[in-house]
């Protein structure tokens, strides 16, 4: 894509050709897979002293989510870790008194099944091939991860992401299995709010950490609805957010005379890929999920959320009355003396999108660990560790940016007969 014309920031533009990409409709030929028993780990998090929030949780608390309180903030009781029916590592949170680890690893399941219906579709295939270099340069201009199969699978993963977080509320709604959750959050609207009413890094950060900085209101219906609160907290971060970016570009553009061009890459660190875009948006412009924005396409009206969130709780509510998981004792053994090749090679399960790629190596390439390969999709990363010790301090920091590092991959999913 970068051959052709100049990337382009439009939003609007971008949502329309994601839109024509995904009719007539988005993974019809996905299938639910046969009965699965996943194996799984499982630990407690650790708040701090006097606190509901662990350390990680209350730093970027802090830091991110002004001017949102400790108390509009439900964590997780617990942590996660298994390897998915791909052989991929995964990590994921629950809540002792919710739904319990179903909800993430069954997501996790359906999130898989999608996307091979996505890999497998030669219509959508073809779409993308036949996609003209003004609609890929406002791919490129506009959206992280750029490439159109990339940016339907993130989406797809936020869709599962949101399910995931907010099943840490389930206990205060009046759904009490994952089946009636999921069929719950779709008929209530909570992908259009999240789709809406967050900003994307906060998403994705908040859901790696075990938090959710949402409270629920049950409507007489039985369905869900953000409360007047939430909305405008959410509303009060987003606004920050894009204020920060706007601030920045400012600067540059005005005291410093940068052209917008020579200010992204100068700020490119203090931008990051998320605000980047939003300093680009015009003043008083709240930006909202692409999926989510209408379309009229051959005179009938087309909004692309709507489709997915269907066809992801159709596929959920069925893998998860399939999926058996388990507890397993986690390996509590640490690797000592020198490093052999192997040890330079660890996962990250929660690695999600190209932010992440960017976040976990720019926290590397700052303690001068050299990064030799990080792969999205495997969630596989080599980096040049010096000794154990460096080893263990890079997870560390890894852990205090919201990720959760693992040496080994978990024992494998294994697939049962279905009966």
């Amino acid at each position: 894509m970068t051959n052709g014309p100049e990337p382009r920031y439009e939003r609007r533009a971008a949502s329309r050709v994601l839109a024509v990409l995904a009719r007539p409709a988005i993974s019809t030929g996905a299938t639910a897979p046969p009965a699965q028993r996943i194996e799984y780990t499982c630990a407690p998090l650790r708040p701090e002293p006097g606190s509901h929030l662990t350390l990680s949780q209350r730093l970027y608390l802090e830091r991110f989510m002004s001017p949102c309180r400790a108390e509009q903030v439900t964590s997780a009781t617990h942590r996660i870790a298994w390897t998915d029916s791909d052989g991929i590592p995964n990590t994921g949170h629950f809540h002792s008194g919710g739904l319990g680890p179903l909800v993430p690893i069954a997501m996790r399941e359906t999130v898989l099944t999608l996307w091979h219906a996505l890999e497998s579709d030669t219509a959508f295939a073809q779409r993308i091939s036949a996609l003209s270099a003004r609609d890929a340069a406002v791919l490129e201009g506009t959206t992280t991860d750029h490439e159109p199969l990339d940016i339907f699978r993130v989406g797809i993963e936020a869709c599962g992401r949101a399910l995931a977080q907010h099943a840490l509320l389930a206990r205060w709604t009046p759904y009490r299995t994952p089946v009636e959750f999921a069929l719950g959050m779709r008929d209530s609207g909570i992908y259009g709010a999240v789709a809406t009413r967050w900003y994307w890094e906060l998403q994705a950060s908040s859901y790696r950490r075990g938090m959710i900085a949402v409270i629920l209101a049950t409507q007489p219906d039985g369905t869900l609805r953000y409360t007047a609160e939430t909305v405008h907290t959410l509303r009060a971060m987003k606004d920050a957010t894009i204020e920060d970016a706007h601030r920045i570009m400012r600067r540059a553009t005005n005291v410093e005379g940068l052209s917008v061009p020579e200010a992204i890459a100068k700020y490119h660190d203090e931008l990051d890929l998320i605000s980047r875009q939003y300093a680009l948006l015009p003043p008083g412009t709240r930006p909202a999920c692409l999926a989510a924005m209408p379309h009229q396409l051959d005179g009938a009206h087309y909004s692309l959320l709507p489709l997915v969130v269907d066809r992801f709780t159709e596929l959920f509510t069925t893998i998860v009355t399939r999926l058996t998981i388990a507890e397993v004792p986690a390996d509590t053994g640490a690797a000592t003396g020198e490093l052999a090749a192997e040890d330079h090679v660890f996962y990250v399960p929660d690695m999600n999108c190209k932010h992440c790629v960017r976040t976990i190596t720019g926290v590397l390439e700052s303690m001068n660990i050299g990064v030799r390969d990080i792969d999205l999709i495997s969630k596989r990363v080599v980096a040049e560790f010096r000794s154990p010790r460096n080893r263990h301090r890079a997870f560390e920091s890894l852990r205090d940016s919201g990720y959760n590092p693992t040496v080994e991959l978990p024992a494998h999913a294994t697939t049962e007969t279905a009966v």
